[in-house]
Protein backbone atom coordinates (compact mmCIF):
# COMPACT_ATOMS: atom_id res chain seq x y z
CA UNK A 1 0.00 0.00 0.00
CA UNK A 2 1.65 3.14 -0.96
CA UNK A 3 1.91 5.86 1.67
CA UNK A 4 -0.14 8.98 1.86
CA UNK A 5 1.43 12.44 1.63
CA UNK A 6 0.33 13.24 5.20
CA UNK A 7 2.82 10.52 6.48
CA UNK A 8 5.88 11.27 4.25
CA UNK A 9 8.02 14.04 5.98
CA UNK A 10 10.30 14.30 3.16
CA UNK A 11 10.26 12.55 -0.06
CA UNK A 12 13.43 12.22 -1.87
CA UNK A 13 12.13 9.57 -4.23
CA UNK A 14 13.81 7.45 -5.98
CA UNK A 15 16.46 7.99 -3.39
CA UNK A 16 14.25 7.55 -0.02
CA UNK A 17 11.45 8.92 1.99
CA UNK A 18 11.61 10.29 5.58
CA UNK A 19 8.69 9.48 7.57
CA UNK A 20 6.47 11.75 10.49
CA UNK A 21 7.29 8.55 12.73
CA UNK A 22 11.08 9.07 12.06
CA UNK A 23 11.22 5.47 10.18
CA UNK A 24 13.61 6.07 6.71
CA UNK A 25 12.56 4.07 3.24
CA UNK A 26 15.25 3.37 1.16
CA UNK A 27 13.94 2.89 -2.16
CA UNK A 28 17.42 2.40 -3.71
CA UNK A 29 20.77 1.07 -3.01
CA UNK A 30 19.09 -2.02 -0.30
CA UNK A 31 20.56 -5.22 -1.66
CA UNK A 32 23.74 -6.84 -0.97
CA UNK A 33 25.48 -9.96 -2.04
CA UNK A 34 28.28 -11.88 -0.60
CA UNK A 35 31.63 -11.81 -1.16
CA UNK A 36 33.72 -14.74 -2.99
CA UNK A 37 35.55 -15.52 -5.55
CA UNK A 38 34.42 -13.95 -8.82
CA UNK A 39 34.51 -16.95 -11.97
CA UNK A 40 33.89 -13.75 -14.35
CA UNK A 41 36.94 -11.40 -13.35
CA UNK A 42 39.10 -14.32 -11.11
CA UNK A 43 39.19 -11.53 -8.67
CA UNK A 44 38.28 -12.84 -4.68
CA UNK A 45 36.87 -10.26 -2.03
CA UNK A 46 36.40 -10.94 1.74
CA UNK A 47 34.82 -8.99 4.09
CA UNK A 48 36.73 -7.56 7.30
CA UNK A 49 35.69 -5.56 10.51
CA UNK A 50 37.37 -2.56 10.62
CA UNK A 51 35.70 -1.05 13.54
CA UNK A 52 33.87 -3.07 16.35
CA UNK A 53 33.00 -0.01 18.34
CA UNK A 54 30.57 1.47 14.95
CA UNK A 55 30.13 -2.13 13.89
CA UNK A 56 31.51 -1.21 10.61
CA UNK A 57 32.85 -3.52 7.46
CA UNK A 58 35.12 -3.12 4.96
CA UNK A 59 35.34 -5.65 1.82
CA UNK A 60 38.74 -6.34 0.49
CA UNK A 61 39.54 -7.53 -3.21
CA UNK A 62 42.58 -9.27 -4.83
CA UNK A 63 42.72 -10.25 -8.25
CA UNK A 64 43.85 -13.83 -8.64
CA UNK A 65 46.99 -13.73 -10.01
CA UNK A 66 47.96 -11.86 -6.90
CA UNK A 67 48.44 -15.19 -5.05
CA UNK A 68 51.07 -16.77 -7.57
CA UNK A 69 53.31 -13.57 -7.39
CA UNK A 70 55.71 -12.22 -4.96
CA UNK A 71 55.19 -8.42 -6.34
CA UNK A 72 53.16 -6.18 -3.96
CA UNK A 73 50.07 -3.98 -5.91
CA UNK A 74 49.02 -1.09 -5.59
CA UNK A 75 46.30 -0.55 -3.04
CA UNK A 76 43.09 1.69 -3.61
CA UNK A 77 40.99 3.00 -1.08
CA UNK A 78 37.23 3.23 -2.26
CA UNK A 79 34.42 4.86 -0.34
CA UNK A 80 30.89 4.67 -2.06
CA UNK A 81 28.55 6.88 -3.32
CA UNK A 82 24.73 7.67 -2.92
CA UNK A 83 24.32 11.34 -1.40
CA UNK A 84 25.44 10.11 2.25
CA UNK A 85 22.50 8.26 2.57
CA UNK A 86 21.94 5.04 -0.05
CA UNK A 87 24.21 2.04 -0.97
CA UNK A 88 26.67 0.63 0.69
CA UNK A 89 30.35 -1.12 -0.01
CA UNK A 90 28.47 -4.62 -0.40
CA UNK A 91 25.57 -3.54 -2.84
CA UNK A 92 25.60 -5.33 -6.30
CA UNK A 93 26.54 -2.45 -8.02
CA UNK A 94 29.78 -1.63 -6.18
CA UNK A 95 30.70 -5.07 -5.59
CA UNK A 96 30.28 -5.37 -9.56
CA UNK A 97 32.54 -2.30 -10.41
CA UNK A 98 35.21 -3.71 -7.98
CA UNK A 99 35.81 -6.60 -9.35
CA UNK A 100 36.22 -5.03 -13.01
CA UNK A 101 38.53 -2.58 -12.05
CA UNK A 102 40.44 -4.79 -9.63
CA UNK A 103 40.52 -7.46 -12.27
CA UNK A 104 42.00 -4.59 -15.11
CA UNK A 105 44.29 -2.65 -12.76
CA UNK A 106 45.74 -5.44 -10.96
CA UNK A 107 45.23 -3.90 -7.74
CA UNK A 108 44.54 -4.55 -4.44
CA UNK A 109 41.18 -2.75 -3.05
CA UNK A 110 39.22 -2.04 0.13
CA UNK A 111 35.58 -0.93 -0.29
CA UNK A 112 35.12 0.85 2.80
CA UNK A 113 31.10 0.73 4.41
CA UNK A 114 30.72 3.52 6.55
CA UNK A 115 27.45 4.90 8.28
CA UNK A 116 25.14 7.12 6.50
CA UNK A 117 22.63 9.88 7.25
CA UNK A 118 20.02 10.95 8.25
CA UNK A 119 20.23 8.35 11.41
CA UNK A 120 23.97 9.04 11.34
CA UNK A 121 24.50 12.72 10.22
CA UNK A 122 27.37 14.17 8.38
CA UNK A 123 30.55 14.14 10.17
CA UNK A 124 29.90 10.31 10.67
CA UNK A 125 30.80 9.72 6.89
CA UNK A 126 34.04 11.24 7.38
CA UNK A 127 34.90 9.94 10.94
CA UNK A 128 34.29 6.52 9.79
CA UNK A 129 36.17 6.43 6.23
CA UNK A 130 38.87 8.02 8.34
CA UNK A 131 38.93 4.90 10.74
CA UNK A 132 38.96 2.84 8.36
CA UNK A 133 41.93 4.44 6.70
CA UNK A 134 43.78 4.04 9.85
CA UNK A 135 42.76 0.47 10.09
CA UNK A 136 44.05 0.16 6.30
CA UNK A 137 47.58 2.06 7.24
CA UNK A 138 48.15 -0.33 10.16
CA UNK A 139 49.22 -2.76 7.89
CA UNK A 140 52.07 -1.27 6.19
CA UNK A 141 54.55 -2.93 7.92
CA UNK A 142 53.22 -6.55 7.27
CA UNK A 143 51.69 -6.69 11.19
CA UNK A 144 48.44 -5.97 10.77
CA UNK A 145 45.56 -7.87 11.66
CA UNK A 146 44.17 -8.96 8.35
CA UNK A 147 46.91 -10.86 6.03
CA UNK A 148 45.67 -10.02 2.74
CA UNK A 149 46.65 -6.33 3.11
CA UNK A 150 49.75 -7.57 5.07
CA UNK A 151 51.04 -9.75 1.80
CA UNK A 152 49.41 -7.96 -1.48
CA UNK A 153 49.51 -4.37 -0.64
CA UNK A 154 51.67 -2.06 -1.71
CA UNK A 155 51.83 0.80 1.28
CA UNK A 156 53.65 3.09 -1.05
CA UNK A 157 51.82 3.13 -3.60
CA UNK A 158 48.16 4.24 -2.27
CA UNK A 159 44.84 5.93 -4.25
CA UNK A 160 41.75 6.60 -2.72
CA UNK A 161 38.71 7.33 -4.73
CA UNK A 162 34.91 7.16 -4.68
CA UNK A 163 32.25 8.44 -7.05
CA UNK A 164 29.62 11.27 -6.09
CA UNK A 165 29.53 11.21 -2.35
CA UNK A 166 32.40 8.94 -2.21
CA UNK A 167 34.29 11.12 -4.13
CA UNK A 168 33.82 14.64 -1.50
CA UNK A 169 34.94 12.11 0.93
CA UNK A 170 38.03 10.76 -0.80
CA UNK A 171 39.05 14.49 -1.11
CA UNK A 172 38.67 15.51 2.10
CA UNK A 173 40.07 11.98 3.35
CA UNK A 174 43.19 13.09 0.98
CA UNK A 175 43.32 15.99 2.96
CA UNK A 176 43.46 15.05 6.42
CA UNK A 177 46.44 12.49 5.51
CA UNK A 178 48.67 15.86 5.18
CA UNK A 179 47.49 17.31 8.29
CA UNK A 180 47.80 13.81 10.40
CA UNK A 181 50.25 11.64 8.49
CA UNK A 182 50.12 7.90 8.66
CA UNK A 183 53.21 5.65 9.32
CA UNK A 184 54.23 4.08 6.27
CA UNK A 185 51.56 4.76 4.06
CA UNK A 186 52.15 6.82 1.17
CA UNK A 187 49.16 8.62 -0.66
CA UNK A 188 49.61 8.77 -4.66
CA UNK A 189 46.98 10.43 -5.88
CA UNK A 190 43.10 10.45 -5.76
CA UNK A 191 40.47 9.88 -8.14
CA UNK A 192 37.05 11.58 -7.87
CA UNK A 193 34.12 10.29 -9.95
CA UNK A 194 31.12 12.74 -10.74
CA UNK A 195 32.07 14.37 -7.30
CA UNK A 196 29.25 15.36 -4.93
CA UNK A 197 30.28 19.30 -4.46
CA UNK A 198 28.20 22.12 -4.67
CA UNK A 199 27.98 25.71 -3.81
CA UNK A 200 25.59 28.90 -3.00
CA UNK A 201 26.91 30.48 -6.25
CA UNK A 202 26.56 28.74 -9.62
CA UNK A 203 30.17 28.27 -11.76
CA UNK A 204 30.41 27.90 -15.31
CA UNK A 205 26.76 27.20 -17.20
CA UNK A 206 25.53 25.18 -14.15
CA UNK A 207 21.61 24.91 -13.68
CA UNK A 208 20.53 27.99 -12.09
CA UNK A 209 17.13 27.40 -11.78
CA UNK A 210 16.92 28.01 -8.02
CA UNK A 211 14.10 25.00 -7.37
CA UNK A 212 17.02 22.68 -8.60
CA UNK A 213 19.72 24.07 -6.67
CA UNK A 214 17.34 23.96 -3.61
CA UNK A 215 16.70 20.13 -3.93
CA UNK A 216 20.49 19.20 -4.46
CA UNK A 217 21.11 21.78 -0.78
CA UNK A 218 18.03 19.69 0.79
CA UNK A 219 19.68 16.72 0.28
CA UNK A 220 22.71 17.68 1.76
CA UNK A 221 20.50 19.28 4.47
CA UNK A 222 18.78 15.83 4.70
CA UNK A 223 22.66 14.25 5.32
CA UNK A 224 24.13 17.13 7.09
CA UNK A 225 21.65 19.00 9.49
CA UNK A 226 23.40 21.53 11.81
CA UNK A 227 24.58 22.83 8.03
CA UNK A 228 25.54 26.03 7.34
CA UNK A 229 23.93 25.17 3.40
CA UNK A 230 25.83 24.67 0.56
CA UNK A 231 28.96 26.74 1.34
CA UNK A 232 30.09 24.78 3.79
CA UNK A 233 33.21 23.95 3.59
CA UNK A 234 32.15 19.95 3.81
CA UNK A 235 30.37 20.52 0.48
CA UNK A 236 32.11 23.47 -1.18
CA UNK A 237 35.53 23.17 -0.54
CA UNK A 238 37.10 24.16 -3.37
CA UNK A 239 35.83 27.89 -2.41
CA UNK A 240 37.73 27.53 0.74
CA UNK A 241 40.68 29.38 1.16
CA UNK A 242 42.85 26.78 2.01
CA UNK A 243 41.65 24.65 -1.01
CA UNK A 244 44.45 22.87 -2.66
CA UNK A 245 47.34 23.74 0.20
CA UNK A 246 46.87 20.58 2.25
CA UNK A 247 46.07 17.83 -0.62
CA UNK A 248 47.75 15.44 0.10
CA UNK A 249 49.24 14.14 -3.01
CA UNK A 250 50.55 14.81 -5.96
CA UNK A 251 48.39 13.55 -8.77
CA UNK A 252 44.71 13.52 -9.32
CA UNK A 253 42.22 12.20 -11.90
CA UNK A 254 38.76 13.65 -12.15
CA UNK A 255 36.10 11.90 -14.18
CA UNK A 256 33.05 13.97 -15.42
CA UNK A 257 29.99 13.41 -17.26
CA UNK A 258 28.44 15.78 -20.00
CA UNK A 259 24.92 15.57 -18.92
CA UNK A 260 25.32 15.44 -15.14
CA UNK A 261 24.71 18.77 -13.14
CA UNK A 262 27.99 18.03 -11.05
CA UNK A 263 29.82 18.20 -13.99
CA UNK A 264 30.88 21.80 -13.59
CA UNK A 265 31.87 21.27 -10.25
CA UNK A 266 34.61 19.12 -11.60
CA UNK A 267 36.03 21.17 -13.88
CA UNK A 268 36.01 23.95 -11.70
CA UNK A 269 38.08 21.67 -8.96
CA UNK A 270 40.65 21.30 -11.73
CA UNK A 271 40.68 24.97 -12.27
CA UNK A 272 41.21 26.15 -8.76
CA UNK A 273 43.59 23.66 -7.94
CA UNK A 274 45.50 24.26 -10.21
CA UNK A 275 45.78 27.66 -9.30
CA UNK A 276 46.22 26.91 -5.46
CA UNK A 277 49.68 26.64 -5.67
CA UNK A 278 49.40 23.21 -5.06
CA UNK A 279 52.35 21.03 -6.72
CA UNK A 280 50.82 18.40 -8.85
CA UNK A 281 49.25 17.07 -11.97
CA UNK A 282 45.09 17.37 -12.31
CA UNK A 283 43.57 15.87 -15.31
CA UNK A 284 40.40 15.97 -16.44
CA UNK A 285 38.40 13.39 -18.30
CA UNK A 286 34.30 14.10 -19.26
CA UNK A 287 32.53 11.06 -20.66
CA UNK A 288 30.19 12.62 -23.77
CA UNK A 289 26.38 12.15 -24.08
CA UNK A 290 26.52 10.52 -19.89
CA UNK A 291 24.66 11.20 -16.70
CA UNK A 292 26.03 11.23 -13.11
CA UNK A 293 27.06 7.53 -12.00
CA UNK A 294 26.41 6.01 -15.47
CA UNK A 295 29.61 3.91 -15.22
CA UNK A 296 27.79 2.32 -12.47
CA UNK A 297 24.44 1.68 -14.52
CA UNK A 298 25.83 0.54 -17.68
CA UNK A 299 28.89 -1.14 -16.53
CA UNK A 300 29.56 -2.52 -20.15
CA UNK A 301 29.15 0.65 -22.35
CA UNK A 302 31.97 1.75 -24.52
CA UNK A 303 32.36 4.90 -22.47
CA UNK A 304 32.60 2.65 -19.41
CA UNK A 305 34.71 0.52 -20.37
CA UNK A 306 37.17 3.58 -21.40
CA UNK A 307 36.82 5.07 -18.18
CA UNK A 308 37.52 1.53 -16.52
CA UNK A 309 40.76 1.63 -18.41
CA UNK A 310 41.46 4.93 -17.95
CA UNK A 311 41.55 4.89 -14.02
CA UNK A 312 43.30 1.35 -13.99
CA UNK A 313 45.59 3.64 -15.87
CA UNK A 314 45.92 6.10 -13.93
CA UNK A 315 47.02 4.02 -10.63
CA UNK A 316 49.29 2.19 -12.98
CA UNK A 317 51.66 5.12 -14.01
CA UNK A 318 52.39 5.20 -10.25
CA UNK A 319 54.08 2.10 -10.25
CA UNK A 320 57.80 2.47 -8.65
Amino acid sequence: MEPTASEIRIDIAPLLRVYQDGRIERLLGTQTVPPGLDPKTNVESKDVVYSQEIAQSVRIYVPGTVVTSAQKLPLLVYFHGGAFCIETAFSPTYHNYLNALVSEAKIVAVSVDYRRGPEHPIPAAYDDSWTALKWVASHYDGNGPEQWLNRYADFENVYLSGDSAGANIAHHIATKTSKEKLDGMNLVGIILTHPYFWGKEPVGDEDKNPAVRAKIEGLWRLASPTTSGSDDPLINPIDDQSFGRFLGCKRVLICVAEKDILRYRGWYYCEKLKNSGWDGEVEVVEAEGEDHVFHLSKPCCSNAVAKLKKVAEFMNQGKA
